[in-house]
């Protein structure tokens, strides 16, 4: 899939006669052909996340969906009597999707019209098309995830984390607790590869370096015994945020080396980035060695870097950065690490070097 034409991220359907046959405000009774709820499912297991814009009654249309044993598989529901542009841009704006990723289906010309009109780069399919779509090399992604696989799942706790933390009144750090946090670093397991080469690809705010690490090189290097591929994952009471985060760390006797750091600008605001620094810098100090971090400065990851300095990297003429020296564009950061305390906004499992590398909580 090229660039202008990326993978579909979210579909929108509309309902009458389109997701079901007939028209619930005039028959009273719709059904869902087995072929569509087929569809549906199928999306679903592939990551693609589905909404609805119809023009109905909410409650009544809803709850066809939920006698249907269909509501489950739908996010931000915008059932009401506005134009479905709004609808598709208020679905997009909230799942922070760009609209070249959003697709949406509906039986009306005059309805996909409208949407096009106002919002050119959503691709519309008539409704006769919903059987073919898992045909369609836009709804077929080349790979399909541990995270895709329950990215609905993910995306509904997030939803339901906003809300709480919209109603909250105390500290943020109280909120924060409040979550029961709980962050894994770990080696990357074959299942996981794809996802961290993904993270390398698509986070930019968030990444040391920018640079790019094929599924062929990840895995390489993680069969490296002088390399660590670490990836990053989160849950909380309201369930999975699922991996968040890579590091690419080259270790010698005297230095660990990050090659890369990237994480998920979804987790900034728990202070994701400055907890993975502060246990590296502990699990540094407890090996009795250097940090060494590869920074490549673009126009969008600002925030990395504030991060790094933060943290106390700084530049350096330490003798352990000679086997390090910077590519073109890139600056090497130099910490010598001492104790950090855990954090107490969440509980972190990590590799011990005390212990062989075995994970443990970081306590």
């Amino acid at each position: 899939m090229s660039e202008a034409q990326p993978v579909v991220k979210c579909l929108i359907w509309d309902l009458d006669n389109t997701l079901w046959r007939g028209t619930l405000i005039e028959d009273g009774h719709v059904e869902v052909d087995e072929a569509v709820r087929k569809v549906v499912v199928e999306l679903d297991a592939r990551g693609v996340l589905q909404a609805v814009s119809s023009r109905n009654d909410h409650d009544e249309a809803w709850a066809r969906l939920e006698e249907l044993g269909l509501a489950e598989y739908f996010v931000l529901p915008q059932i009401g009597w506005g134009p479905k542009s709004e609808s598709v841009r208020r679905i997009a704006e909230r799942l922070n999707f760009a609209t070249k990723t959003i697709a949406f289906i509906d039986d009306l010309p005059t309805e996909r019209a409208e949407v096009a009109y106002h919002l050119p780069d959503v691709r519309c399919y008539p409704a006769e098309q919903a059987e073919a779509l898992l045909d369609l090399p836009e709804f077929s992604p080349p790979v399909v995830t541990v995270d895709a696989r329950r990215r609905r799942m993910m995306y509904r706790a997030g939803f339901e984390r906003d809300r709480e933390r919209e109603q909250y009144r105390g500290a943020d750090e109280e909120f924060l607790r409040s979550l029961d946090l709980e962050m894994r670093i770990a080696k990357a397991r074959d299942e996981e590869i794809t996802r961290v080469e993904e993270l390398t690809l698509r986070t930019s705010q968030m990444n040391a370096t920018g640079v790019h690490y094929s599924d062929a090189a990840l895995r390489a290097l993680a069969r490296d015994e002088d390399h660590d591929v670490l990836v990053v994952s989160m849950s909380d009471r309201f369930g999975p945020h699922g991996a968040v985060g890579v590091m690419l760390i080259e270790k010698t006797p005297q230095t660990w080396h990050i090659k890369l750091l990237a994480t998920s600008c979804r987790v900034v605001s728990f202070g994701a980035g400055a907890v993975l620094l502060r246990w590296l810098t502990d699990a540094a100090a407890r090996a009795r060695v250097h940090l060494a971090a590869d920074f490549r400065r673009t126009e969008r990851n600002r925030m990395m870097e504030v991060a790094y300095r933060f943290a106390g990297f700084a530049d350096a003429d330490c003798t352990c950065l000679a086997s390090f020296p910077p590519t073109q564009g890139t600056e090497v950061l130099h910490l010598e690490p001492v104790h950090q305390e855990p954090p107490t906004t969440m509980r972190v499992t990590a590799p011990d070097p005390r212990a062989g590398g075995r994970e443990a909580e970081w306590a």
